[in-house]
C-alpha cells in the first residue's frame, strides 16, 4: 500500500525539469529506460517508432539550434528524438513476401501515435529513476532540420523530443485544470460560456501567469497563446513544413 501511495503522489507532483546538473547520464542507463519502455502498448504490436540518441557534445551542439536553444535542450545531457516509422516495417514486409500499403496520413497517424505512447513511458520511467526530462515542443517545427541532421530515411518522421538529464533542483510547478474540466460521463457536455470561464479559472488565476502575461503587454492569458505563442501564422507556416516533410517522407502518396 505505501509502494501504490508514493506512487500515487509522484504522479501527483510529477513536474518537468528545465535545469539540468553537469552528472553524466550513462548510455546503459538509457538504453535501460528504452528497453522498458518498449512494453507499452502499440498498434497491432507494431512497433512503428525509432528513437534516436544524442549524447555526443558535437551532435548536441548541431540538434540544440534546431530546438532554438531552449534552455532544456542546452543543459540536457541526452536528447532523444522519437520518431513515427513505418520504414522498418515495411522493408520486413517485402522481405516477408508481403506488399506494404502504408504510404498513407493514416499510417502517418498510427506510427505518429505509437511514437508518443512509447515517448510518454520513457518520460516516466527515466523520471521514476531520478532522471528529470522536458519535452521540446519544437520536434515538429523543425521536422525536416531534424530528419537531415539524423539521416532519416524515407517514412520515417520525428514527432517528440526528449531532454534528459540529472536535475539541478525540482523543477518549476505548474497549474492544471480540474478533473471536471477535461473528463466528462458518457457525452461531451453542453457548456456556457460561464462553464468555460469557471474550468479556466485555475489558469487564468494562476500568480505567475498574471507576470506572463504583463511581459508579454497583453490584457489575458489567452492573448499570450493566440497573439504570442502560438499565433495563427506560426501555425499555418509549421504545418506547410510538416506537410511538405509527410509528402517528402513518403506518408501521402494518396494526398
Amino acid at each position: 500500500m505505501k509502494d501504490i501511495d508514493s506512487k500515487k503522489g509522484y504522479f501527483a507532483n510529477r513536474r518537468t525539469v528545465r535545469r539540468f546538473s553537469d552528472r553524466e547520464v550513462s548510455r546503459s542507463l538509457i538504453d535501460s529506460v528504452i528497453e522498458r519502455a518498449m512494453r507499452a502498448p502499440t498498434t497491432g504490436n507494431m512497433q512503428l517508432y525509432s528513437v534516436i540518441v544524442s549524447q555526443e557534445p558535437s551532435m548536441l551542439e548541431k540538434i540544440r539550434p534546431l530546438h532554438f536553444c531552449q534552455p532544456a535542450s542546452m543543459g540536457a545531457k541526452v536528447v532523444l528524438t522519437v520518431c513515427a516509422d513505418f520504414y522498418r516495417f515495411s522493408r520486413w514486409c517485402r522481405l516477408s513476401k508481403a506488399e506494404p500499403g502504408y504510404d498513407n496520413f493514416l499510417s502517418f497517424t498510427s506510427a505518429m501515435l505509437d511514437a508518443t505512447v512509447f515517448a510518454q513511458q520513457i518520460v516516466t520511467i527515466a523520471e521514476m529513476e531520478g532522471l528529470g526530462t522536458c519535452y521540446l515542443g519544437t520536434a515538429t517545427y523543425n521536422a525536416e532540420g531534424i530528419s537531415d541532421l539524423l539521416s532519416l530515411p524515407e517514412l520515417v518522421v520525428p514527432v517528440a523530443c526528449l531532454a534528459i538529464g540529472w536535475p539541478d533542483g525540482e523543477g518549476e510547478e505548474s497549474e492544471r485544470l480540474p478533473l471536471e474540466a477535461v473528463c466528462y460521463s458518457e457525452r461531451y457536455p453542453e457548456m456556457t460560456d460561464g462553464d468555460i470561464a469557471v474550468l479556466y479559472k485555475a489558469k487564468d488565476d494562476y500568480a505567475p501567469n498574471a507576470k506572463f502575461i504583463a511581459e508579454n503587454g497583453k490584457e489575458t492569458l489567452a492573448q499570450v497563446f493566440t497573439d504570442v505563442r502560438y499565433p495563427r501564422a506560426m501555425n499555418e507556416e509549421f504545418s506547410e513544413k510538416l506537410l511538405g516533410l509527410l509528402r517528402k517522407k513518403g506518408f501521402m502518396k494518396n494526398g
